[in-house]
């Protein structure tokens, strides 16, 4: 068989060739657009970097009409005091004995750091001398004594809101009296 190929050969490998070209292409083309499909897809991004988005660019009020708005505003009320109590120290207490048995008590039980210990009359007399408002003060803003005694601010507890310090103070104040 030796010879040239006949003429439905070479239409076959004609045919042949022109279907495997136009399968490369259109593989070829179907790759870019997968590519340029990917490429344009949003990337993940990190949840704390995506609320505080939400958090800077979120209205800053609102406004309501009618009956529906009235209790639409009641409820963003009610939802804004849970937020705020949950995020102040120990749920919004403000039991005294129950911040000093949560928070001071580790510091004030044995005397940490030249805190006075509860009930001791002696290392409070000095101290209540001074006045409560001003133990309330360094309570609050944190206070290093001259002999070296360190109260750091809020008992070390941040979320701790004014009444909370002070009402706990009050409470220690009376346990030494």
């Amino acid at each position: 068989m030796s010879g040239s190929p006949s003429k439905s050969d070479q239409n076959f490998v004609r045919q042949f060739s022109w279907l495997t070209a136009g399968l490369s292409l259109l593989a070829l083309v179907l790759m870019v657009l997968a590519y340029n499909i990917y490429s344009n897809i949003p990337k993940d991004q990190d949840p704390a970097v995506a609320k505080r988005t939400e958090a800077r660019i979120a209205p800053v009020g609102a406004v309501y009409a009618g009956d529906t708005g009235r209790a639409a505003m009641l409820a963003a009320q009610e939802a804004a005091t849970k937020l705020a109590a949950s995020q102040v120290a120990y749920g919004g207490s403000t039991d005294g004995k129950t911040i000093y048995e949560s928070l001071c008590h580790s510091c004030h039980t044995a005397g940490v750091a030249g805190a006075p210990k509860l009930g001791d009359k002696g290392a409070w007399s000095a101290r209540i001398a001074e006045g409560t408002a001003v133990l309330i003060k360094h309570a609050i803003e944190g206070y290093t004594g001259p002999d070296g005694n360190h109260m750091p601010p809020k008992g070390g507890n941040p979320a701790l809101n004014d009444e909370q310090v002070t009402n706990t103070v009050k409470w220690m104040v009376d346990q030494a009296k």
